[in-house]
């Protein structure tokens, strides 16, 4: 049933993430990550959304995570940390955690079920997203706790200004019915918080639009 002090929500927005993976990430065809295991920087950027009356314009969302196996199968020792854009007010606040902690149901409910990943920690931070308009880059950066630098993959035969696009993939970490994924070649990756560490380059990087809502039909 659904939880009647949910209130209804709207967002609609961009998600990328930095992966372990080498290009491109099987995670995103339903397959095992490429050595087997995988972790990554990902990010949800929302361009305007609501919970209730709470607008939700311009916020990000921040994760650390890593999980061993297929994410959308078999898999163990999942976790992750979520970091939330400080420039929220309180009923913005509870908006991003109660959506996506799974609680106001939609997209990231199912999602955080099928992850079932332990939280290692959450906090509110300085999130600095960069989107560009004809998705040629895209960037994160949390000071001192987590950066990913992307560029559009290209190659010999690409044409000038063109993107390299999956439609309907099987495993959209968006969910289903969502635009194409735009595919990226990281060029700086770094984490260093809640247990979670590296700095690489050259790896897997995807970016895919959005659109939710919720709660769930009763």
């Amino acid at each position: 049933m659904t939880d009647l002090s949910v209130q209804p929500w709207r967002l609609r927005g961009v998600w990328f993430d930095a992966c372990k993976c080498a290009i491109p990430c099987p995670c995103s065809f339903a397959q095992p990550p490429t050595y087997g295991d995988c972790d990554g920087v990902l990010l949800w950027h929302v361009r305007d959304g609501n919970y209730g009356e709470a607008r939700l314009d311009g916020l990000n969302v921040v994760m650390l995570a890593s999980f061993v196996g297929n994410v959308w199968g078999e898999h163990s020792d999942a976790y992750g940390a979520i970091f939330l854009d400080e420039r929220a007010d309180e009923a913005q606040r509870g908006a991003l955690q109660t959506i996506f902690g799974g609680q106001a149901g939609g997209w990231p409910a199912q999602f955080n079920e099928m992850f079932g990943g332990e939280m290692r920690g959450m906090e509110f931070a300085a999130i600095e997203a960069s989107i560009a308009d004809d998705y040629s880059d895209w960037s994160v950066s949390i000071p001192g706790k987590a950066t990913a630098r992307v560029a559009a993959l290209t190659g010999p035969t690409s044409g000038a200004g063109t993107r390299v696009e999956v439609h309907n993939l099987p495993g959209a970490e968006v969910g289903p019915g969502q635009p194409p994924a735009v595919w990226g070649r990281v060029t700086e990756e770094f984490a260093d918080a809640f247990g979670f560490r590296w700095e690489r380059s050259g790896n897997s990087s995807k970016l895919i639009p959005f659109e939710w809502s919720g709660p769930d039909a009763a």
